[in-house]
């Protein structure tokens, strides 16, 4: 952008919060420290970098997930919801009490994948730098850059106590959200759980573009082959669209009576309903379903897992989920300036509770979504290494450890738990077609 035209934006803004220092002293305040500090400090800063680093600074202010996307940062933003980027292929999560980066999982043949990275790894260097008081947004913006680039992260894997260096070459990822247990010999995803009488096994990594489609693809052919259960892995799965949420639980239950088939309401922080999704008629029903959810589960898989439970669709398996349940509202501002990334509601199940873990929530209010009585299997930090190493193995995506056995799943017991309840629930063998 010219830097007239930056100049001219900037004069905007500052009228604008002028205008509003007539009732408030806070706008005056922050019009005249913008204006000294761009004129006056050691080191020189142009207009625009004064702008954004206000913005920048009021956004830290608020919850983890509101934040400043800077005119740089828009078009990364917009790839990571069209599940196609250039990066190193690493799924994230800030630690709310640590602050911490911890790796969620490292994406299907990403650059980050063959480089060593494990889910539970700790990011705490970018190219050198740092990543403590970086918000989500701003490290993966530092991790993409041009396909063929390098770039060197810090890494601390699980166990260890000092971080080592990790450099990975940026490639064009592309995000795979719905796969099988296994692969078939001609490249396709085996949907059936092997070594166990068709039971099908669908995990979704996490929520694009196209994600609703693909299980729905995957539910078709399960239905076609007769399967007698469902397994839903949603382990791991940082969250995504909202949309694409809505229409995989709208696949699975439907309006009743006086059931309208809730999937799921926003409220403000008035704690007003501003808005309700419900099901619409045609579900995938006649079989049952497990949900499995971790510690890593968040935001739409939590919604998934949230309305199939409510709606007694659906066990839920595994552990306590993360408890993120916010919407971000984006606001643009003027034309090359960027977009605001805002929190401004929080998603409630169908049964009227929060599914958002608030800052000062216990560990016994009800956020998130907690597995089934007799279904609850927790898991540390090694097991859980251990066990995405073992998925990765049975994916045949790393050297092949021995993972492909028939009842090679009892090595993973949340799975086991899952298939030992959806044994004895599947009466019905031919499931109804939507």
């Amino acid at each position: 952008m010219p830097r007239r035209n930056v100049y001219a934006l900037l004069v905007v803004t500052l009228v604008g919060l002028v205008c509003a220092a007539k009732v408030s002293r806070y706008g005056r305040q922050m019009s005249y420290a913008m204006e000294q500090i761009r004129l006056l400090s050691l080191e020189p800063l142009t207009e625009e970098e004064v702008f954004e680093g206000a913005l920048q600074g009021m956004m830290s202010r608020l919850d983890d997930y509101s934040v400043y996307i800077s005119p740089q940062e828009l078009s990364a933003f917009q790839e990571e919801l069209e599940g196609e980027f250039g990066g190193v292929g690493i799924e994230m999560l800030l630690d709310q009490e640590t602050k911490d980066l911890v790796v969620v999982s490292p994406l299907q043949n990403s650059p980050a994948l063959k480089a060593g990275i494990r889910t539970g790894d700790k990011i705490v260097r970018i190219d050198g730098k740092s990543t403590q008081g970086l918000s989500l947004e701003d490290a993966r913006e530092r991790m993409r850059g041009q396909p063929g680039e390098p770039v060197k992260l810090g890494v601390l894997h699980l166990g260890e106590t000092e971080p080592v260096d990790v450099e990975i070459i940026r490639a064009v990822i592309q995000v795979d959200t719905v796969v099988g247990d296994t692969r078939n010999p001609d490249g396709s995803w085996n949907f059936f759980l092997e070594g166990v009488d068709r039971i099908g096994y669908v995990r979704i990594e996490s929520f694009a573009y196209r994600t609703d489609e693909e299980l729905e693809r995957a539910l078709k052919w399960l239905v076609e082959h007769k399967l007698r259960g469902l397994i839903l892995d949603m382990r791991n799965n940082p969250g995504g669209r909202l949309d694409s949420a809505i229409n995989i639980c709208d696949l699975f239950i439907e309006p009743a009576g006086a059931d309208r088939g809730e999937i799921v309401s926003t409220r403000g922080r008035d704690g007003q309903t501003l808005g309700v999704e419900y099901a619409t008629p045609g579900a995938y029903r006649g079989f049952p379903m497990a949900v499995l959810v971790n510690q890593l589960s968040a935001s739409a898989s939590e919604i998934v897992a949230a309305c199939l439970q409510d709606h007694g669709r659906a066990v839920v398996a595994g552990q306590r989920s993360y408890g993120k349940g916010t919407i971000q509202q984006i606001l643009d501002l003027e034309p090359g300036m960027g977009q605001l990334k805002l929190t401004t509601a929080s998603y409630w199940r169908p049964s009227g509770q929060n599914i958002h873990r608030t800052r000062d929530a216990k560990e016994s209010d009800p956020w998130g979504v907690s597995p089934d009585k007799g279904l609850e299997v927790k898991l540390d930090d090694k097991q859980l290494a251990e066990l995405a190493q073992w998925r990765l193995d049975r994916y045949g995506l790393l050297r092949n450890n021995g993972a492909n056995g028939p009842n090679d799943y009892h090595r993973d017991p949340q799975l086991t738990r899952a298939v030992e309840y959806l044994d004895k629930a599947a009466s019905k063998p031919t499931p109804k077609k939507p």
